[in-house]
């Protein structure tokens, strides 16, 4: 993990830039990918609810409150097609994705292996619709359930992602990050709210690739998180503004040392 970068050996990992655009619900397929890959080394589309509780977990959320949700009639088609869309591009892709069951995220996770792209698990969407069926961050109190489904996609092949929020009450956020590293998990992506030291809790306690997450713009926000630890870090809401992306590109690469133009 971290700088040395001799404990990582997955081939997505480290991406290059170590910038990351996060998933959005709704809006982050593979033409968002597209835009935003001038400025990332790396791309998560989703969150995808893959099995029915979460499918209808969203289709509540978009019928009631109007939220954007993906729901195409067949999920695991909807992810083969788009990120066969984005294999062509200089970025490493992913799949952030939803699931109360095993087999539905095994089969996503196959998926994400024939386009080596990384699977990312949801442990950290927070709508109580997505919680009430066992999904989202409902996971980070039944660390057994989402120690089953990152065995379940690493056993797939798959490059192994957790999303997770530092600010759940009672939750050991590094003691869960030791517990999905010692079934297959390659890295962690860590919403840090405002907790940005648990990042740094993380980095001492496991292995794992950690991406820092929230409020990332600028070269403060940036250099804040990789003084932490953190590997790499993900831009959220101003995914689609390549002002912003390229100040949080042009600050990472000047703390790692990579030139600017980048590149895997």
């Amino acid at each position: 993990m971290g700088e040395t970068g001799e404990v990582v050996t997955d081939p997505s990992l480290p991406f290059r830039p170590r910038v990351a655009a996060a998933s959005l619900s709704g809006a982050s397929d593979a033409a968002w990918a597209k835009s935003a890959a001038p400025s990332v080394g790396a791309a998560v589309l989703g969150g995808l609810a893959v099995d029915e509780p979460t499918r209808t977990a969203a289709r509540t959320m978009v019928e009631d409150r109007d939220r954007e949700e993906f729901l195409p009639d067949d999920p695991l088609a909807f992810a083969e097609q788009q990120l066969a869309e984005v294999t062509d591009m200089s970025i490493v892709p992913g799949l952030n994705v939803r699931s109360r069951t095993l087999e539905p995220l095994r089969r996503v996770a196959d998926v994400c292996t024939v386009h080596d792209a990384i699977c990312e698990i949801n442990a950290h969407c927070r709508q109580a619709e997505m919680c009430d069926v066992g999904a989202g961050q409902s996971l980070l109190r039944e660390p057994d359930r989402l120690a089953a489904q990152v065995a379940t996609a690493a056993e797939a092949g798959a490059t192994v992602s957790v999303k997770v929020r530092t600010e759940v009450p009672g939750v050991d956020v590094p003691g869960i990050a030791r517990k999905i590293e010692q079934v297959g998990a390659d890295a962690i992506h860590v919403d840090a709210m405002d907790s940005e030291g648990v990042v740094a809790e993380i980095v001492a306690a496991t292995d794992l690739f950690v991406i820092a997450n929230n409020g990332v713009r600028d070269r403060g926000t940036v250099r804040e998180y990789l003084a932490y630890g953190a590997d790499a870090v993900s831009v959220g809401r101003p995914s689609d503004r390549p002002v912003v992306l390229d100040r949080v590109r042009d600050a990472t690469d000047a703390w790692f040392g990579e030139p600017m133009e980048g590149g895997r």
